[in-house]
């Protein structure tokens, strides 16, 4: 998504949802490096959403197709502007993390946003001066000139002096004095880009409540998957103390487990179609695309029923190769769904209007012979949700009665609509 930013730019954004209603928000600045789409931001940002946040993933990338991909850091109220579209769309963060200078930006702007009450950084600087390697003689630069640029892939940094003057305008010892939220300081010992004196000194100048953890292993990007996972189990459950994601595991609890066979879904309260979903212990999210005025935050009907589709084809085909002995080493299935004109269709009974298509693609690996193959692909259309598709269905709908809630659906025999 856009939004615009503290100088009318449109500003990019990455907006990652729980799959129920998310008992708080939080704002991630990405590190000067990364993008908001990086790996570190979006591994901490979707395992945080599994702790019942939403997170908006802060990209300073001015919005724009037909322009090269540019991380302008010229305006420290760009991230105030993102606190305040989320405000205006969504509620206002309570959590409010940063990346390397993200963190450092977060720090400063924390005061402004009376809902915030945690903040987390990681890999931090105390001080801009303190950043070493591809970044020390960018800062410089930025300083001397008024701004300074560095490629980065197929992309640009750009940062000026006046969001280093941001920065630096109130001395860190100030900002910590007045942060008044609890404070996380994430850091890897080994950091090359910002040592890890530099958290050190954020811990010490700011007040309780506050938490120091240490990243052993891990880099200033957090590069490895398994690091940035690490830290982000370490933030969740850090965050559940002050931001609400304790009420997460309340939503999990609220209602007994349904029976086997028996699914239930309910509106999320997420945009006008997103839907969650009940089925025996687990929980999914069912939304339409934002082309459909939906939120996105979930497949659509008709991609959860193809996902039914190519998940019991390869079921059904891993099996039968189980019971023959057969060397499959993995299957996989890609499938669309379509309407057609229904005399486009040669073995379709239908011929006005238009009838359901879906197009399926399944992928053998192994070294299976010939006949093997095509005798699997043959088991393809003897799945059991295959065969349910093209039979006939009866539907049976009735109304629920406030009586009747927290029981099984009644048999067609009851009363309803047939």
């Amino acid at each position: 998504m856009t939004f615009p930013g503290a100088r009318g730019r449109k500003l990019e954004a990455h907006l990652d949802l729980p799959a129920r209603r998310p008992v708080a928000y939080a704002l991630f600045a990405h590190c000067f490096t990364c993008g908001g789409d990086a790996f570190p931001a979006k591994a901490i940002s979707q395992a945080l959403a599994g702790h019942g946040l939403a997170v908006l993933r802060f990209d300073f990338t001015e919005a724009g197709a037909d322009a090269p991909v540019t991380h302008d850091f010229s305006d420290l109220a760009d991230v105030l502007a993102a606190v305040a579209y989320l405000r205006a769309t969504r509620e206002a963060p309570r959590l409010l993390i940063g990346h390397s200078l993200g963190g450092t930006t977060v720090l400063h702007v924390a005061s402004e946003v009376p809902e915030a009450r945690a903040v987390a950084t990681l890999g931090a600087p105390f001080e801009t001066g303190q950043v070493h390697g591809l970044l020390a003689p960018v800062l410089k630069q930025a300083g001397e000139q008024g701004e300074a640029r560095v490629r980065l892939g197929v992309g640009a940094v750009r940062i000026s002096r006046h969001f280093l003057e941001a920065l630096t305008r109130s001395p860190m010892e100030d900002v910590l004095h007045r942060l008044g939220r609890a404070l996380l300081v994430l850091h890897a010992p080994g950091d090359g880009v910002v040592g890890m004196g530099e958290a050190q000194r954020l811990y010490a100048a700011a007040r309780q409540p506050k938490s120091i953890l240490a990243l052993e292993g891990a880099d200033h990007l957090l590069s490895r998957p398994e690091d940035a996972r690490f830290a982000a189990a370490m933030l969740g459950a850090w965050a559940g103390r002050y931001v609400g994601s304790r009420e997460v595991e309340a939503q999990r609890e609220d209602g007994p487990e349904l029976a086997q066979g028996v699914v239930e879904v309910r509106e999320a309260g997420e945009g006008p179609f997103a839907q969650d979903i009940r089925v025996g212990r687990h929980r999914l999210r069912a939304d339409e695309p934002t082309s459909f005025g939906g939120g996105d935050t979930g497949p659509s009907p008709y991609g959860l029923l193809a996902a039914a589709l190519g998940a019991c084809t390869a079921m059904t085909l891993r099996l039968y190769a189980r019971n023959k002995g057969w060397p499959l080493e993995h299957v996989s299935v890609r499938l669309r769904h379509t309407k057609v004109h229904a005399e486009d269709c040669q073995h379709c009974e239908t011929k006005e209007g238009k009838v359901d298509r879906i197009e399926r693609v399944v992928t053998l690996e192994g070294p299976l012979g010939a006949e093997q193959r095509q005798r699997l692909v043959q088991m393809a259309d003897r799945c059991p949700v295959h065969r349910t598709l093209e039979s006939e269905i009866d539907v049976n709908t009735f109304l629920e009665d406030e009586e009747d809630r927290g029981e099984q659906p009644p048999s067609p025999s009851g009363r309803g609509l047939g």
